[in-house]
């Protein structure tokens, strides 16, 4: 395992979870949302605002495509599914692990849809987004994580867990 790649819904924890997991591996840590940001010096939102979303999720696979990660663990962004050819390209790297948090959970983190600069068309709902994208996340996950957790530090200790299974069982089938 080189890397460890987080999908999940905007809400589940993927950036928190993923700079305290990242100090727990000795991994350095990389939020594709803000490598996206960077690159063209704008928020999501204003991305969004301005080019739609589908422009959005373009950007998104072509900065998780030029990613070569070795050590790293990697927020994606909740529409990084979208594409298939970055997911396997990321899962090349190390296991998908999908932080699946309750809908309800979600809402009450997320807030405000039109400011969090969430990929979907326009008039989705949060629950809309969910139903197309939940299965997605499961389709990609190799570890399944129920993140619903009284804090983020349990939660990295559940994905840590996890992955030395996962890996065990890895290992385990090559010999």
């Amino acid at each position: 395992m080189t890397s460890v790649v987080l999908i999940g819904m905007p809400g589940a924890g993927k950036s928190t979870v993923g700079v305290l997991l990242a100090k727990a591996l000795g991994f350095d840590f990389i939020d594709t949302d803000l490598l996206i940001q960077l690159r063209e010096h704008r928020t999501l939102q204003e991305i969004l605002d301005s080019d739609g979303y589908q422009h959005l999720r373009a950007i998104e696979a072509e900065v998780l495509l030029a990613l070569e990660p070795d050590g790293m663990v990697i927020a994606t962004g909740g529409s990084a599914v979208y594409s298939e050819r970055a997911m396997r390209h990321l899962k090349a790297h190390g296991p998908a692990v999908f932080l699946d948090v309750p809908l309800d959970v979600l809402r009450r983190r997320v807030g405000d849809l039109g400011c969090r600069g969430i990929a979907g068309p326009p008039g989705s709902t949060f629950e809309s987004l969910a139903a197309e994208r939940i299965p997605l996340y499961r389709r990609y996950a190799d570890i399944v994580v129920d993140a619903d957790l009284p804090n983020a530090d349990a939660v990295v200790e559940r994905v840590r867990a996890l992955l030395t299974s996962h890996l065990r069982n890895k290992a385990g089938q090559r010999s």
